[in-house]
């Protein structure tokens, strides 16, 4: 079985096309296609149902998922293992890394570690990059129900309701949960803050629209497809022309979490949760 036939498996599922996926792995679409041809092969079933404008999973393809994921994440550690000499830290993030307080966190980070330069990577995955072997920390604004991995909290943001310009909504000073219900709302199921449970039971939006990106969904927004609600880094570090932020003043704060291989923590991981930790609370 071959790394790459699991790549292009793995990027089909996530981009939800073979086109989309070919663009992500830099790739031909023959090319990605040829490689899941060649994984069903080896395993002698098929993996994903293919139709002209989209795929699904099958459920042996759903089941394969699972553990191909598993396969890539743990090679990727392995890599990371592999390369401890490091000549920069990477901070993972999948959306707006630290939001307002982040040129201030590279800034501090400079004048106290020059020989280590602070980069941060930006990775649409569930853990920002981190399982990916593309970070060697990751801010993360989920849950990270991993055990292979160490958390801790730097600090909470607020929640903004995010609107096309021209929606009525985009004229108000603030926003309530209510306000967003009456529309369709576009949420990132991978790695977005918002979900139908901040709503109480029947008041939830009835419409949901997923998206892979922010680009994506700022898009969509933007267009008056969709509204959206998000923290307010996003807020801070996407602008958009068409596009209206609002504070959502009854919906809950969010946590923002640095995330770190437990096994292989970075050096000087104590002075970055510190530095992070202080921003937070200015």
């Amino acid at each position: 079985m071959d790394l790459r036939h699991l790549k292009a498996f793995v990027a089909v599922v996530d981009a939800g096309t073979f086109t989309d996926a070919a663009t992500a792995l830099g790739l031909t679409q023959a090319s990605v296609s040829r490689s899941v041809a060649a994984l069903e092969a080896t395993l002698g079933t098929r993996l994903l149902q293919r139709s002209p404008r989209h795929v699904s999973l099958t459920t042996t393809g759903a089941q394969v998922l699972e553990g191909a994921r598993r396969v890539l994440d743990e090679v990727a550690h392995l890599h990371r293992i592999a390369n401890q000499s490091l000549t920069e830290l990477r901070i993972g993030y999948a959306w707006s890394a630290l939001g307002k307080h982040t040129r201030r966190v590279q800034k501090t980070w400079a004048h106290h570690h020059a020989g280590l330069p602070l980069v941060f990577v930006q990775s649409n995955s569930p853990t920002s990059g981190l399982a990916e072997g593309l970070a060697d920390v990751a801010v993360v604004r989920t849950p990270l129900d991993d055990q292979r991995f160490e958390t801790a909290l730097l600090g909470t943001e607020r929640r903004y309701g995010v609107v096309a310009t021209d929606n009525p909504l985009a004229r108000k000073r603030s926003l309530k949960l209510a306000d967003l219900a009456k529309y369709g709302i576009a949420v990132d199921d991978r790695t977005g803050t918002t979900t139908l449970d901040l709503w109480q039971p029947g008041k939830a939006p009835a419409v949901v629209r997923n998206t892979h990106s922010v680009d994506e969904w700022l898009t969509l927004i933007a267009a008056g497809q969709a509204v959206g609600m998000t923290s307010e880094a996003t807020a801070s570090l996407n602008p958009r022309p068409g596009v209206a932020y609002r504070a959502v003043v009854d919906a809950p704060p969010i946590a923002v979490w640095l995330a770190w291989w437990k096994d292989q923590p970075p050096q000087h991981l104590t002075d970055l949760i510190t530095l992070a930790c202080d921003v937070y609370r200015v």
